[in-house]
């Protein structure tokens, strides 16, 4: 990410804005976008809705938004602390939450057709569950997903995750090192991505790409985005890569 702490940003049109020195460029000049999923893609975050079915939502979501404004140093330990609180949610309970609260936000679709059709490839990397992201992935058609796992156990919900081959929780040091693999695989430069984000968590993989985009985020993170898009859909990026 640029360094343009030192210049004002500039709204270009309602709710959108821009740094100076932001690149302005074709989106055929980029080759991959990376996206969050949780309050990026879709408008939740599922971790506060599981917590929902045992009646702990206001107990995790404070954790998850303390999370998100970068007030927890040790993500992982935050997220290992509202998994553990998710122990027994059934698997029906988690499919009631994506029929029932999980929706994608405003112009995903539309925007991740606008990458794919321009020849870019999609990345999915989240601090949240393969549950949900498997679907978003198989609904928008996403090429490359990281996840976290939830255990299972005779269908309720361990309180746990499933270790896996790649390293530990999917954290932002984890979504960097995915965003710069992937890179390395389609033979690609770092500059040559855009990386979208809300959360703290989103920054490392957005300080390493060539266009950091931030979406109804938090204040860090509007702060250090090239772009950010603070109302409308995702699909407002589209107004300034064509």
């Amino acid at each position: 990410m640029n360094d343009t702490h030192s210049a004002s940003p500039l709204e270009i049109s309602p709710g959108l804005v821009i740094k100076p020195g932001t690149p302005r460029l074709a989106l055929s000049d980029y080759k991959l976008i990376a996206f969050d999923m949780d309050s990026t893609l879709i408008n939740i975050e599922c971790v506060d809705e599981i917590a929902d079915a045992v009646g702990r939502k206001a107990e995790v979501a404070a954790i998850t938004e303390a999370a998100m404004r970068g007030e927890i140093a040790d993500y992982k330990q935050s997220l290992r602390m509202r998994v553990a609180l998710l122990k027994g949610v059934s698997v029906t309970s988690m499919e009631s939450v994506y029929r029932e609260h999980l929706r994608l936000n405003p112009g995903a679709a539309e925007l991740v057709a606008a990458c794919k059709a321009a020849g870019l490839k999609v990345l999915l990397v989240s601090g949240g569950f393969t549950f949900f992201a498997d679907r978003v992935r198989e609904t928008l058609g996403i090429d490359y997903l990281r996840a976290n796992v939830l255990e299972l156990a005779n269908g309720l919900l361990t309180g746990r995750m499933v270790d896996q081959p790649w390293g530990d929780i999917c954290d932002g040091a984890e979504k960097r090192k995915m965003l710069l693999q992937t890179c390395a695989e389609l033979g690609i430069s770092a500059e040559q991505t855009i990386a979208m984000g809300d959360g703290a968590n989103d920054l490392p993989m957005m300080g390493a790409a060539g266009l950091s985009v931030a979406y109804h985020a938090k204040p860090q993170v509007r702060a250090q985005a090239m772009v950010a898009i603070n109302e409308g859909g995702l699909d407002r990026l589209l107004e300034l890569l064509t």
